[in-house]
């Protein structure tokens, strides 16, 4: 939750929403830091007044809007930025490319003021100025929008993009001058948001818009999107390249963190490369290729293309007859009696625009939401009404589509995440008491087969880590159960293109041992790469069967769209 970032840094007195959200909203404790890690004195900065902050006017001094020198950061264990230098041009829009856990996002917080370098110093527009927290940023007109939104799910778009700066007048709230502020936004950016709509309520897309609408509201003109495509359709994937060229065109200035190189290529001027928290080198992204990027990022040549040979599939291991799944948005049902198998030896992929059925039939495959009608078979054995624990035992795992609301406990350790399924097991415990050096080895085990990057390996905190090492995370315990059927939803969603090649090959590996694999996916990319049949869902219905041998994304996209059906 974002509070009161837009409040003035000199001003001390206290408004309503302050109090109401007290509990919340502690200046001396917020945002919480990973381990015991307090803010650092700036030591290494020069002394410098608030006043500072805002004095600067004169761009003709600097070539450079912003300048991040030397900025170094720790945490317990490790060194996130290690004497890293960026430089931001006015009206440019820069990618920040890395590995997950490289230091991208750390970078970013230390200019959000979320975090307080070790050492060296942030100018804008030439002139050296301390950003002691977000309100400094925000004074300084950064803003940013987080990979996981911040925002109030029970309040409106437009509460959660006035929540800290709300405009009053004697006292009280002044909603209609808000309200109008953001229809003219969202009319000059190309942004579509309904003001009035609940945050619950709307798609991932809308409240990425709600975010941007959140900065522009601010004025702010240095804008920071970190992983901002993770989570989005491809519609809204070109949607947000072109408010982001748009933004850039009116003077804005965007440093914009991405994995997916195709992105970066298409909407960067320049690239700034870090790998294991050391900056590589800066590139201009037209005199660059992304063969090149990715071995700047790696390490090591990354081979695009998964190799999997032709495999006559085996038996039916999953079976889905007439499953129909009520809609939690609306009166009607948001699967309609959908049929289809999973065999083993075979990646089936579920494809689809979202919002139209995938999500809700994946609930109810894995036992988060109950049908209203239809049968659930597994490796033969009806699991239509079986609790979460016993698919999981009948041989069933679930990579989810939300990391944090279903994957993992961000306040547990890595180690204690990784048995979340098991621990019950014998190996794992005996008389009900918890065998914790048989944990840790465990744990130690896949954090280094599947190179689970943390500041303390086992004993890490969950939370602490970058979100794409938090997916490796996910992706070694489901896979390392030794599954009969393995539940894939956007298993690459944050991770850096290593990990992609990482994780295509485990997917793929799972099939040649016989395994049965549904993948859910947006990114058409993975779907034509990795899978063996396409099944593409529409309004809650299988409209599409197809080989990806000989089917277009084109043709996909049709299907996809309702334009076209079987």
């Amino acid at each position: 939750m974002q509070l009161s970032f837009g409040a003035s840094h000199k001003k001390k007195s206290v408004r309503p929403v302050e109090i109401l959200f007290g509990f919340l909203y502690n200046k001396n404790n917020y945002p919480p830091r990973p381990g015991n890690v307090s803010a650092c004195a700036d030591r290494n900065l020069p002394p410098q007044s608030f006043a500072a902050n805002k004095g600067v006017k004169n761009l003709a001094e600097s070539e450079y809007v912003i300048e991040m020198l030397n900025i170094t950061k720790e945490f317990p264990g490790i060194r996130a930025n290690d004497n890293i230098t960026l430089q931001l041009k006015k009206g440019e829009i820069h990618a920040l490319l890395g590995e997950n856990g490289a230091g991208k996002s750390t970078l970013m917080s230390v200019l959000f003021g979320l975090y307080q370098p070790e050492s060296g110093v942030i100018k804008k527009n030439g002139q050296v100025v301390r950003i002691s927290d977000p309100n400094d940023a925000n004074d300084l007109n950064i803003g940013m929008v987080h990979q996981h939104f911040k925002l109030v799910e029970c309040f409106s778009v437009l509460d959660n993009i006035i929540l800290g700066v709300e405009p009053n007048k004697a006292g009280f709230l002044q909603k209609k001058q808000a309200r109008e502020k953001v229809l003219a936004l969202s009319q000059q950016y190309g942004l579509r948001v309904d003001p009035d709509a609940k945050v619950e309520d709307i798609s991932v897309g809308m409240q990425q818009r709600t975010e941007i609408l959140k900065m522009l509201y601010r004025d702010n003109e240095i804008l920071i999107f970190d992983e901002p495509t993770a989570v989005l359709t491809p519609q809204e994937i070109d949607e947000l390249m072109q408010i982001m060229k748009n933004l850039a065109a009116e003077g804005k200035s965007i440093l914009f963190i991405s994995h997916k190189l195709a992105e970066i290529m298409a909407v960067a001027d320049r690239c700034t490369v870090l790998r294991k928290g050391k900056c590589i080198g800066t590139v201009n992204t037209r005199e660059t290729t992304m063969e090149e990027l990715s071995s700047m990022m790696v390490g090591r040549q990354v081979n695009f293309k998964v190799d999997k040979q032709d495999k006559a599939p085996g038996e039916v291991v999953l079976e889905v007859k007439n499953l129909t799944v009520p809609s939690k948005l609306h009166k009607n049902n948001a699967v309609k009696n959908v049929n289809l198998q999973v065999r083993r030896g075979e990646i089936v992929c579920l494809a689809g625009i979202e919002g139209n059925g995938q999500t809700e039939f994946v609930y109810a495959l894995t036992g988060l939401e109950k049908q209203s009608a239809g049968e659930i078979t597994l490796c033969g054995k009806d699991i239509s009404h079986a609790p979460i624990r016993q698919r999981s035992k009948d041989g069933m795992s679930h990579i989810p589509e939300d990391r944090h609301k279903h994957g993992l406990v961000l306040d547990f350790t890595l180690e204690q995440n990784m048995v979340l399924q098991r621990y019950w097991q014998p190996e794992f415990q005996k008389n009900g008491f918890i065998n914790f050096p048989a944990v840790r080895a465990y744990s130690d085990r896949l954090i280094e087969q599947y190179d689970v990057r943390s500041g303390q390996g086992s004993s890490t905190v969950v939370r602490s880590m970058s979100g794409g090492n938090q997916q490796k995370a996910i992706v070694a315990r489901e896979i390392d159960k030794n599954p009969e059927l393995l539940v894939a939803v956007q298993p690459t969603r944050g991770l850096d293109v290593g990990a992609i090649e990482y994780i295509h090959k485990q997917l793929v590996s799972e099939r040649e041992a016989g395994k049965g694999g549904l993948l859910v996916s947006l990114e058409l990319d993975l779907v034509m790469n990795v899978s063996d049949r396409i099944l593409v869902m529409y309004e809650g219905e299988i409209v599409g069967e197809f080989d990806p041998k000989n089917v277009t994304v084109e043709e996909l996209g049709l299907y996809m769209a309702g334009a076209k059906r079987m």
